[in-house]
């Protein structure tokens, strides 16, 4: 479905470019911004892919992934000046490839016959483990381990995609309202400063 491939590409390189503005930020060296674009931009659908079964993994299966995180890498380092100019709002790069990586999840997962349930799972494994990756190996807490919404926002887009699919199901118009959805939660609870509460348990 092409719907599928223009996610899939434009996820990538929003994501390796979240990758690289993080590896700068931290002074890596050039070795080390391929890495952590890499796994950034392809981290969270590989551990889907396996996960579901299919292997070899999305990214084996096709090279153009691989020359969209080879191409993004030159192409942020052509633009840093501008790029860090615009460091306060950079998390949207990341916001668009967590919405369209949610869908692009969840769809892969019905198509190999999983319930909604487990789809939706893996729909937000998709969207958030590359940042996991990214901010573990960046020495970062991960943002879905903080009160920031991050993957509910995901999972509440999956819940949308999921409906519309039931009740009106034109599958390009359901996938754009879906990850719009997912951007909008994430861009209004930073606006907002909505958070997700502390667990009350822990230690004050």
């Amino acid at each position: 479905m092409i719907a599928i491939d223009v996610i899939d590409i434009v996820g990538t390189f929003v994501f390796a470019l979240s990758g690289v503005m993080v590896a700068v930020e931290h002074k890596f060296d050039f070795f080390g911004t391929i890495i952590l674009a890499f796994v950034t931009a392809v981290g969270g659908g590989t551990l889907r892919d396996i996960l579901i079964g299919a292997t070899p993994v999305s990214w084996m299966g096709s090279e153009v992934l691989i020359y969209v995180i080879l191409v993004t890498i030159p192409l942020a380092y052509l633009f840093l000046n501008f790029l860090k100019k615009l460091r306060r709002t950079m998390f949207i790069f990341d916001t668009i490839g967590i919405g369209m990586f949610t869908i692009l999840g969840l769809e892969k997962s019905l198509e190999i016959g999983l319930s909604p349930i487990i789809a939706v799972m893996m729909g937000v494994v998709s969207a958030v483990f590359g940042g996991v990756i990214r901010d573990v190996l960046s020495n970062e807490v991960p943002l879905i381990f903080r009160k920031e919404i991050y993957a509910f926002a995901c999972f509440f887009g999956a819940l949308v995609y999921l409906i519309m699919e039931y009740f009106y199901p034109i599958k390009e118009l359901n996938m754009f309202v879906s990850i719009l959805v997912v951007i909008a939660i994430r861009v209004l609870s930073i606006k907002n400063k909505w958070s997700i509460p502390f667990n009350p348990i822990s230690r004050k």
